[in-house]
Parts: C-alpha cells; structure tokens; sequence
C-alpha cells in the first residue's frame, strides 16, 4: 500500500471521571478505501473519529495528512481539510430543500436566487456522477431516511471530502436501501475518496470494507485486510473470546393465545395517529417478531400495549380477558412485563443503586409492616441472585446504574423483568448499542423463555435479530400492518420492500395474519 493518505499516531482521549476513551490509539487510512472501525459499545470508535472530525480534541498524539501534521479545533477545520462525517441523527433541516441543505454550509439560504440555481447544478452533476439519484429540489421531509443519507453524503461531497466518516450508516435503513449505500460507497471508493465506516454490524464489514480495524477497551487490538478474517475471527477480537453469532432455536409446538390485538389505533402526544387498525397475536411459546425501520409505530403500539398510551380504537385481550383499559400497574399484576427501548432514561432509575432497581415495580414484595419500610437485606439478595444468573459485571448490589455499561444495564433491567416469572414479555430494542457478548446473553434468555411457554413481542430494527428469535414476523410500515409471514419462510429482499412500505399480499404473498376478534381462541 503506498502512504497513507490520514495517519493517526497515539491518540488519547480522557473524560471527566476518569475515563479512559482512546488509550494510544494508532490508525491510518488510505486513499481510496473502505476502512471499517469495529469494535463493542464504548470501545471508543465513535470518540477516535469525532477526534479526527475537530468535534474533540485529544489529550495526547498526532494527526498527519499525507505526511503533514495537523490539529482540528472544529468540524469546520476538518472540512477545510477534506475531512467530513455523517451522523446517526442527520443534520438535514427537514423543511429546506436538498439544494438549500446543501447550500446552508456555504453560507445560508438567503442568496440571490441565482446561486442557488448554481448549487442545485452542482448537486445534481454530484449526483449523477455518484448513482445517489437525489432530486435536488425535493423537500427533505418527502424523502425516505435512505435518500436522506444520500443528501448527507451529497453535502459533504459539494464540500470537496476527500475523507468521508460514516457512524453507524445502516442503523435506520432497509436491506434494499443498505445495498443502494454500498453500491454509492464503493463509486466513491472507485473515484479515489476514502470511507470510514463506523459500526457494529460484522457481516457488513466482510461485505464492504477493504480493512478492518478492531478497537477494544479504547486500544486498538488490530487492522486487517478483511480478506484475512471473518465473522467469527472479528468477534473474537472485539470481545476478547468465542462468541456465538447465531441462535440455536429449537422447533417446538406453540401453545394457546396469550395476546390478541384487535382493530388497535394510537395516536402520538400531538394527535397524531401513529398505529392504525393492527391486528395481531402471540401465543405461549412464541416469539412474535415487528420487523420495521425505527419510527413507523413501534414505540407506540407497546407502549399502548403495557397502558402507558391510550388505545383511540380497538381492543387488547390477554389470556382471554379484555385489558384494554387496565393500567401499566395492573397488567404487571397480570404478568405482563416490559422493557423498553431507553433502557437508561425509561426502563432505570440512573442516581439509584442496582438493588433499588431490580425492585422498581415491585417495591411491596421487598416491604415490611404493609409497605412501611423496606427490606433492604431481600433486596440486595435478589440483586445478587439477578446479577450471577445474567452475568451482570459490576461490584455489588450498591453499585450506581448510572456507571454501568449499556450491555450490563440492560442485563439488569432484563433480569428484573424475567426473575418476575411473567407469562408474556414485550421486547423493544434488546440489543440497541450492545456488543456481540451482550446481545449473545440476551438472545439466549429471550430463547429460554420462549422454550419455558412464554410468549414474547419482539421489536428490533436489526432483522437479523428478528429473523433469529422469531417464529413469526409482521413488519410495520407507517403504523401499519404491511404482512405476517412465517420466519422459516421469509425472504430478506421481500421483508425489506415491506419495510418500505410494499403490501405483501402486492408481492404474491400470502399472509398468515391471525384477524382478532375477540377472546375466543
């Protein structure tokens, strides 16, 4: 390989408190190439690039490029540099067209019309060079998340990038809009433009990447051509052992209906409606997958569901009674239980201790003298029981949530909800952010429960999760329903084009979706 066009030499990154984010971390990238920044939830990834992106600034080491050293104070130096990265949450101003995004970079919309007729040229040559099919005078609040990636990219390209960063690029897309993105890398790669890929997903680093580079415990452990490793091989180097990707899920009868969702709508804190008209069920000894890009109802219909939100029609029965109107408190009390997406914020209480949080829910089992005071020696003891069955890695029971990790929070907060014996779990997001020895625990429990009779509601955007776990698979497109079909049977490019919001009876296939109409079986 010739030299390389960014070396990074020895960077290191602290944080208040005594973090250690990037402990001397060597990296170079070349010209013209896929570089794949791998590694677990907070194994600093995100913190190198944002340190290359003027976004922090290092504690200690160098950035050279093409030989010359260099130091970033802001995104904007970076940029002058040909240095760009694209976000998770898009920095697109929804109401602006793709022209006037583009254009705000160079100094704001309010030019003479003229130049922005100048810009929207350019985005469109930019466009057509690249295959990034964008309509420069489209509104960005009519464009699905896929293009709006692509009006991202367009960005930074009008800026002249020669380095692009892309944070966790696939998160919010379907599998037809991932394969659209790759093909738009490698033209990028071919035209001599280097891409940094940030993510978790292995297989899209074997599938994309020219290197990979394994970060782990803020030190870099490896970079290897990706001809040299491959799934398995990376997620050794990311965890430190053997891991398995793939669930071992056994055939097995299920039993009667536990959930039965009939005609259900819901409508968002503005009135707006967000689930509309869905009909589902789960039964004993199932895992009922919602496939579905992030914002199209899920959060809402299991928040509805648990009786945090509303139902504005329809009904919700449970082991043959109507719950419709139950509250959170009283579905517990039937054996429902609930983990949310927001682990941190929702499913914890930061500032408390891991006993005062494996309780929450529950706090009169963990009671004296009728509620009065608390039996705080039953709660540390079931904290330490929850903490060696899930592999919970923190000192003790007294040991703040707010300093745990994500994949141990979410342990615990699984753990609490499992250790309560329900009969149904609604599942939102279990692996979101975790790396592969976190989500390897969480798919083996969610497979046990399944195994002991439960049913489970499992919404996930990673598909390989839902075509995993899953027995059944409905994917939700704008709240609705878009087809049920049986895991053993789906296909991948028709799950995505439901995903984007093709029936699937307009595919030619035949749903197995169960019509609820009321308690009988």
């Amino acid at each position: 390989m010739s030299s390389p066009l960014i070396q990074l030499s020895g960077i290191v990154k602290r944080f208040p408190g005594g973090i250690l984010a990037n402990d001397s971390v060597s990296l170079d990238i070349a010209a013209g190439e896929i570089h794949a920044l791998l590694g677990e939830n907070g194994a600093g990834k995100s913190t190198l690039m944002q340190i290359l992106y003027g976004v922090y600034r290092k504690d200690a080491g160098e950035i050279r490029i093409k030989g010359t050293l260099h130091e970033f104070a802001t995104p904007g130096d970076a940029i002058r540099h040909g240095i760009g990265m694209i976000h998770q949450e898009f920095m697109l101003v929804r109401s602006f067209t793709v022209a006037e995004n583009v254009a705000m970079g160079r100094g704001g919309v309010g030019g003479a019309k003229v130049g922005l007729a100048a810009v929207a040229r350019r985005v469109r040559d930019l466009a057509d060079e690249f295959g990034l099919d964008v309509d420069p005078c489209s509104r960005v609040e009519e464009l699905p998340l896929g293009v709006q990636q692509r009006v991202e990219i367009l960005k930074l390209l009008y800026r002249n990038a020669r380095v692009l960063i892309l944070d966790e690029p696939t998160s919010v897309l379907t599998p037809q809009e991932v394969a659209r993105l790759f093909e738009v890398l490698r033209a990028l790669k071919a035209a001599g433009r280097s891409i940094v890929i940030v993510t978790h997903k292995l297989r899209e680093v074997v599938d994309i990447a020219d290197r990979v580079t394994v970060l782990r415990d803020g030190k870099a452990v490896a970079t290897f051509p990706v001809t040299e490793v491959n799934e398995l091989s990376l997620a050794r180097l990311m965890v430190g052992r053997d891991v398995v990707l793939h669930a071992e899920k056994t055939s097995q009868p299920r039993g009667r209906a536990l959930l039965r969702v009939e005609d259900l709508s819901t409508v968002d804190a503005g009135g707006q409606l967000r689930v509309k008209n869905i009909s589902f069920s789960v039964h004993a000894g199932e895992i009922v997958g919602i496939a579905g890009v992030d914002g199209n109802g899920q959060s809402e219909l299991i928040e509805c569901l648990f009786g945090l939100r509303p139902a504005a029609t329809g009904r919700v029965w449970f082991k043959e009674r109507d719950i419709t109107a139950l509250t959170p408190a009283q579905r517990r009390k039937e054996r429902i239980a609930y983990l949310p997406a927001d682990r941190r914020h929702v499913g914890s209480i930061a500032d408390m201790s891991l006993a005062d949080n494996v309780v929450l829910g529950a706090q009169r089992q963990y009671a004296r003298w009728g509620g009065a005071w608390r039996d705080r020696k039953a709660a540390v003891a079931h904290a330490w029981r929850l903490m060696a069955r899930f592999r919970v890695r923190a000192p003790g029971p007294e040991f703040s949530a707010s300093k745990l990790s994500g994949g141990n929070l979410q342990k615990v907060v699984l753990g609490r909800e499992v250790m309560r014996d329900p009969w149904l779990l609604l599942v939102e997001q279990p692996t979101r952010g975790l790396d592969v020895g976190a989500i390897e625990t969480v798919w083996a429990e969610l497979l046990a429960q399944r195994a002991e009779g439960r049913g489970i509601l499992l919404v996930s955007a990673e598909l390989d999760e839902i075509l995993n776990l899953a027995d059944r698979i409905a994917v939700i497109f704008g709240g609705e329903i878009m087809g049920v079909v049986s895991a053993a049977e789906a296909e991948v490019e028709m799950l995505g084009l439901m995903m984007a919001g093709r029936h699937l009876y307009d595919l030619g296939g035949a749903s197995d979706r169960e019509e609820a109409r009321g308690p009988a079986d």
